[in-house]
């Protein structure tokens, strides 16, 4: 038996959610607001409104984008401290994130590899930057998820295997409903409670560490 931790990115490892931030740095807010209510209300499908609020934004700009999202984000506290305490015990981690490779994989660059951090891909060679889908929905999953969550936990579980997911939005409802344990902070505590999930809420990392110790892991 495996435990396998699928962690958000978004607001989740990082204090607040990159691509809003992105969006209301360099995206014109008349259409990019209609948008992201689209998603938060689920009138939207992720796929369909992350890719639109994308194509909002110029691929000249690429390096203002990164740029911006390295100097802002920051690191939840007491994500390192998880991450030594998963390698130690033999826990596998993975990153899940609705998030976008150009600011993903740079961010965590110094942490884990890109093998561990499934996410969006970008495409910045046509006018406006395009966002492409590796790890689109499965067979089983048909709401057009842009990166499935289930879809990769279905990959990776094998027979006894533990699901934690950790997470704060909409993004990672689909796979909290099919989690065994659930650690959930923001919009993702209002959509469990709406829904009769099961969760731990949790501020930092050092919250879900002390919590994993002692009734995940140990018991």
């Amino acid at each position: 038996m495996t435990i396998r931790i699928l962690c958000d990115f978004d607001g989740t490892v990082t204090e607040h959610d990159n691509i809003i931030a992105l969006m209301q740095e360099f995206a014109p807010p008349e259409k990019f607001e209609p948008l992201k209510r689209g998603v938060l209300d689920r009138s939207l499908s992720i796929q369909s409104g992350v890719g639109q609020m994308f194509q909002l934004l110029p691929s000249s700009q690429k390096q203002d984008y990164i740029d911006f999202l390295m100097k802002r984000a920051v690191i939840r506290p007491g994500f390192d401290t998880l991450l030594a305490f998963a390698k130690s015990n033999e826990i596998d981690f993975s990153i899940v994130s609705g998030g976008i490779d150009f600011f993903v994989q740079p961010i965590l660059a110094d942490v884990l590899t890109d093998e561990a951090v499934y996410c969006n891909a970008s495409d910045f060679s046509q006018e406006t930057v395009r966002i492409e889908w590796p790890h689109a929905c499965d067979a089983a999953c048909t709401n057009q998820c842009g990166c499935c969550k289930t879809s990769i936990a279905r990959k990776l579980k094998e027979d006894g295997d533990t699901i934690i997911a950790i997470g704060d939005s909409v993004t990672d409802f689909e796979l909290a409903k099919q989690a065994d344990h659930v650690y959930a902070r923001d919009y993702l505590i209002t959509l469990c409670e709406q829904h009769g999930i099961p969760y731990t809420p949790f501020e930092n990392f050092h919250d879900i560490l002390n919590h994993l110790q002692t009734k995940v892991v140990y018991t």
